[in-house]
């Protein structure tokens, strides 16, 4: 494998991931709603999620779901439902403040943000099938182990990076101020977004 190939993958990904998609409307909720430490951990278990895809690419996932589009059918379900599952939770959520006695809306934990950013990311079975066509082109086969684990290494960094900048932009005052001001409107705004990436996933 060359370097060139390897730096083609980073850029094909980066470009990926910077798409607005399910990921980009928690990642700007979490952070207007909780700050940069739960964003953050989002973002991580977006890159380790992004990673999972990978990983299951190098190893023949997207072949499988070739041979067996049943099972593709199954996951792309599974992660519908759980995108359309978490719209419903902001809907439901969308008139309460952000925290107080009244409210489960208390303040995301850096566990619980880096378990949603994982399932969030896991949710979409496509991006295993994104990643087997990147990879069928580029790289060859015998490539070995160890530049197949600096690609994983790198969708990892490359995802939550990009994430963490998310994070940090819209986890500013401003921003957040902005936020909480216009919250109804906006948690029902992103809610109505994710249920249709999630229908989008479920017909695709």
């Amino acid at each position: 494998m060359t370097a060139a190939a390897f730096l083609s993958i980073l850029a094909i990904h980066l470009l990926a991931a910077m798409s607005p998609g399910p990921s980009f409307v928690v990642a700007v909720r979490v952070a207007a709603a909780h700050g940069f430490r739960p964003a953050a951990g989002l973002a991580i278990g977006f890159g380790a999620g992004a990673a999972l895809w990978a990983l299951a690419a190098i190893a023949g996932l997207a072949l499988v779901f070739q041979i067996l589009p049943s099972l593709f059918f199954v996951l792309k379900l599974v992660g519908a439902g759980f995108l359309i599952w978490l719209a419903v939770q902001m809907w439901r959520t969308a008139d309460l403040p952000l925290s107080g006695p009244e409210t489960d809306l208390t303040p995301m934990r850096f566990g619980a943000a880096l378990r949603l950013g994982f399932l969030t990311a896991a949710a979409n079975a496509k991006t295993a099938v994104f990643f087997g066509a990147i990879f069928a082109g580029l790289i060859p086969p015998g490539t070995p182990l160890a530049w197949l684990a600096a690609i994983l290494v790198a969708v990892f960094i490359n995802e939550t990076l990009w994430y963490v900048i998310v994070a940090r932009a819209f986890s500013l005052p401003r921003a957040r101020a902005g936020y909480i001001r216009l919250k109804s409107a906006v948690d029902r705004a992103f809610g109505g977004l994710i249920a249709l990436f999630g229908l989008k996933i479920a017909l695709s």
